[in-house]
């Protein structure tokens, strides 16, 4: 009795002071739970291990080998070299990368004459990438964008072997950020001074093509990761262009300077672009103003883009300074339990509109409507329909469907149409198909058809088959 008594006094004197006993208390929980016994222990397996794991690639393609790759590889792994320091104190680990595409196909055109040819195009890119931020591009187009390399069939007058190669410079430009370039000025980052910039001749895209699509010597400066009013970013881009202009007609207008202020919004609901470019150019050709701006957004389950674009001559209209506006709609829908894309875009051109700047190898305006409304880009096969916006309205409804888990086969079934305004007579539908397939991991198979209806003319018809190949 006495034992007990002492053991039960010592209890309480251990309970009395509340840390002691919590410690104990949690023990003999631990020890009586048969959860936290210890025989029961499972392995935590949320921890992260202490032993380095190598990069899981197991179910990676391959890494793509360009056709020239010195220095650091292209998409390679490893530990980065050490780099060369320059006197602004920007480290740079020099590589240089050859890559290009080659397109070579055969295709027949017959709305009016028939044209028949086997033709080819092949771009050629030299990157010197001198770190994450800075590099040097060269672009060259050996087999131009006019068909000029290849053989020509029909008509019958011009037939004969085509061997007329360019060495003319398509894209030469360097890029990078003031920020990286010269860390020095500002050693903790807390300046505005990540500002991009790139000098020299550069593709220029703005509005998806409908406003400018051209390659021009040009100097850009972009400051991005800006929020104010609480949106989630604002890229801003001023843009000086000098040389190597083609007006609206793909003619170089050697008269002409074009300034401009392209902006993009990125809010919780829509992607918004606002964009404007003004020509000082000779009084034949004119001055102009344009302007760009544009919705990108999903309504429900649809995507969906507006645009608006116009073109205002200053003095007065021209060939490539005429005055117009072009609407344009873009709606896309993928089918539940599909991977398929339904989509329908409409456009209402109303008087001429014209654009910035157009290189002789892209479509019109309404390039981008349907893949009825745009041109092979190499050749002399052109669109089964129009792609210039004046006074018509029209639209195309396609549907796109992929093939196979891998999704490396795909077919484009498209119906399209334009109605021009000022006309009553005339108008023209379309249909075609576009099947794409795979082969290998740099090659490309694409067959292309349409039949066109026009008013006043004569039915058309097209097809061709092309090669790709990716180096």
């Amino acid at each position: 009795m006495r034992q007990g008594h002492a053991i039960q006094k010592g209890i309480s004197a251990i309970l009395r002071s509340w840390p002691v006993g919590m410690v104990v208390a949690l023990v003999l929980i631990g020890c009586l739970s048969p959860g936290w016994a210890a025989s029961d222990e499972k392995p935590d397996n949320s921890r992260l291990s202490d032993r380095p794991i190598p990069l899981q690639t197991k179910n990676f393609p391959k890494r793509p080998r360009l056709l020239l790759e010195l220095g650091e590889r292209f998409l390679s792994t490893g530990p980065l070299g050490r780099g060369v320091t320059i006197p602004t104190g920007a480290t740079w680990q020099p590589a240089l990368w050859v890559f290009g595409t080659y397109r070579t196909g055969v295709q027949s055109f017959d709305n009016g004459p028939t044209l028949a040819e086997w033709t080819n195009r092949m771009d050629v890119f030299v990157n010197l990438r001198l770190s994450g931020t800075e590099r040097i591009l060269l672009g060259l187009r050996p087999f131009n964008d006019r068909g000029d390399v290849g053989y020509i069939f029909r008509p019958t007058r011009n037939d004969g072997w085509q061997h007329n190669f360019t060495s003319q410079i398509q894209t030469l430009f360097f890029e990078g950020d003031i920020g990286e370039l010269f860390p020095k000025l500002d050693s903790y980052d807390r300046r505005p001074f990540d500002i991009g910039f790139a000098v020299g001749r550069q593709a220029l895209v703005f509005q998806d093509g409908m406003l400018m699509n051209d390659n021009m010597d040009a100097v850009g400066l972009t400051r991005n990761s800006l929020r104010p009013w609480g949106v989630t970013n604002i890229r801003i881009t001023g843009l000086y262009g000098w040389n190597q202009i083609n007006r609206t007609d793909t003619i170089e207008d050697r008269s002409a300077q074009l300034i401009g202020l392209f902006t993009e919004t990125d809010t919780r609901a829509s992607t918004i672009n606002v964009d404007l470019a003004y020509v000082l150019a000779k009084a034949t050709t004119g001055d102009a103003f344009y302007a760009g701006v544009s919705g990108t957004q999903r309504l429900g389950e649809i995507n969906t883009t507006f645009r608006v674009n116009a073109s205002i001559p200053i003095d007065r209209q021209t060939v490539v300074a005429s005055r117009g506006t072009l609407l344009s709609s873009e709606f896309s829908w993928t089918p539940p339990r599909t991977r398929n894309l339904l989509y329908f875009n409409t456009f209402w051109a109303i008087q001429s509109y014209s654009l910035v700047a157009r290189d002789p190898g892209v479509d019109g305006p309404l390039g981008r409507i349907g893949i009825l409304f745009a041109a092979a880009g190499m050749g002399q096969y052109g669109a089964a329909l129009s792609s210039q916006a004046q006074d018509a309205v029209g639209g195309s409804l396609g549907y796109q469907m992929l093939f196979t888990k891998t999704r490396r086969r795909q077919l484009i079934l498209e119906v399209s149409g334009r109605k021009d305004t000022n006309r009553i007579d005339a108008g023209a539908a379309a249909i075609g198909m576009r099947y794409q397939h795979a082969v290998g991991r740099r090659m490309l198979l694409q067959l292309d058809g349409f039949a066109a209806t026009q008013q006043r003319r004569d039915t058309a018809y097209g097809g061709r088959f092309e090669t790709q190949v990716k180096f």
